[in-house]
């Protein structure tokens, strides 16, 4: 019955076997296992969806400007089409397929509940039958699915493109962004054998430096410490490994930069979202189908220094780059913020030397590490644990050279004492007793840190 409901609905459209990819239940359909027939409901959505896109003029509905008026009048199509016909369907069941259809014209098809989630961190797409999210540090799978690649590829390509990027089989790999500022990553084959990959790094929900202090992620006395080098205008290096909370602490510490100061941020792919009134967002671009027209990184940092920057954030340094922004820093641009991938404080600071000599500059070691020493004052280092929490497991200090070595010294930790039975890392936070050398830097700046943060153990 639904097949000839579909037939009186919409003529001599073709039925394509698909799945409705819609997961909410009840009022979701239920889905069909891959390899088994076409689901009635599938059906009649994938018809719907075709119908719009042939009725609707859906170039005049993006130049409205406003989604939501845009979205009201989908939907009332949509609706207006399944009212004119007795279909099979309870009324849930109606408002589900209107509400799938419109995902498929404006948002992200299948995907796009899983994006409005703010439980959900990452969304993983292997291929088009195959889905995970990361919730609560977790990975999951979703029984959520495209219909087929050419599904998968039709829904990156118009994320991609709504911020001037684009992929195909010359440039099969791209970085992007979502308007909530959610970062955007996808490979295609032939690089991706099985089938195009799509990865949706989440920032759906900015957390406020209180909020960190509720989750555990570091202590009300660390956070003090933090916000005391910001606005006495130290330089800080975020380090941390992939999804380990680099970016979400970074836009937290920007909260107590100054109203009063010129922030420019310069990032592949734009994720920070600062609360100054005076910033200026900076983003890379890659070439054109010709292979022309890139501006990479590097080239940001050097025009950022021509803009009268108070104060430059550099969103992950991975290049030629870490040598402008280190100058940067050694010439009068104090209180710049930059994350990095490492391990630890150490390995962050190797990795900075590693990338300096990507510049050509043909620097000797001990010039580079002088570099290093003098620019940079507080390594923040953050984790991604096993249990799924992020934490700020150490606090250094950078005091210098001594010999040929960049001198560290720790002032707070996050010490891990085991795993308990559930899965959960046992440990506390600790100060380990010394007393950092920028607290006279501090000072000046007119605040005043307690004695007793640094008092060991606390």
């Amino acid at each position: 019955m639904p097949s000839a409901v579909r037939q009186r609905l919409f003529g001599a459209v073709p039925a394509t076997p698909v799945d409705p990819g819609v997961s909410s239940p009840p009022a979701t359909p239920a889905r069909a296992p891959e390899g088994a027939p076409p689901s009635p409901v599938g059906e009649l959505a994938h018809a719907l969806h075709r119908t719009l896109v042939e009725r609707l003029d859906l170039a005049a509905l993006e130049a409205l400007g406003d989604e939501r008026q845009a979205a009201a009048r989908i939907r009332q199509a949509a609706t207006e089409l399944l009212r004119n016909e007795p279909t099979p369907l309870a009324q849930g069941e109606r408002d589900a397929l209107v509400e799938q259809v419109l995902h498929e014209v404006t948002g992200l098809g299948p995907i796009e509940p899983l994006v409005r989630d703010p439980a959900v961190s990452d969304i993983l797409v292997n291929g088009p039958h195959e889905v995970y999210v990361e919730r609560a540090g977790r990975l999951q799978h979703v029984p959520l699915r495209f219909r087929d690649d050419a599904h998968l590829l039709a829904v990156i390509e118009r994320m991609v493109s709504r911020v001037g990027r684009r992929v195909d089989e010359s440039s099969p790999m791209v970085d992007a962004r979502l308007a909530d500022g959610s970062r955007i990553n996808a490979i295609i084959p032939p690089l991706a054998v099985d089938g195009a990959v799509l990865s949706i790094r989440r920032f759906g929900a900015s957390l406020t430096p209180a909020r960190l202090v509720e989750l555990g992620a570091l202590t009300e006395g660390m956070l003090t410490l933090l916000a005391a080098c910001v606005r006495a205008r130290l330089n800080l290096l975020v380090s941390g490994g992939t999804g380990s909370g680099k970016t979400t602490l970074l836009n937290a510490l920007g909260a107590f930069i100054p109203a009063s100061e010129r922030v420019i941020t310069i990032e592949d792919a734009a994720e920070l979202r600062l609360q100054q009134p005076h910033v200026v967002r900076l983003e890379t671009r890659p070439p054109n189908a010709e292979g022309r027209g890139e501006v990479v990184m590097r080239d940001l940092v050097k025009n950022a220094l021509r803009m009268r920057p108070d104060r430059i954030i550099v969103g992950e340094v991975r290049a030629a780059e870490a040598l402008d922004m280190l100058q940067a820093m050694n010439t009068g641009h104090e209180g710049s913020l930059a994350t990095v991938h490492a391990n630890s404080p150490r390995d962050a600071l190797a990795r900075l030397e590693t990338m300096v000599l990507f510049a050509g500059t043909a620097l000797p070691e001990r010039a580079v590490r002088e570099q290093v020493a003098a620019a940079l004052d507080v390594v923040v280092q953050v984790s991604r644990l096993s249990d799924g929490t992020r934490r700020v497991v150490s606090v250094s200090e950078v005091t210098g050279m001594e010999a040929d070595v960049v001198q560290l010294q720790e002032i707070a930790r996050f010490h891990r004492q085991g795993v308990l039975a559930d899965g959960t890392v046992a440990g506390h936070f600790e100060a380990t007793g010394v007393r950092p050398h920028f607290v006279s830097r501090v000072a000046l700046a007119g605040i005043e840190l307690s004695p007793s943060l640094f008092l060991e153990g606390r």
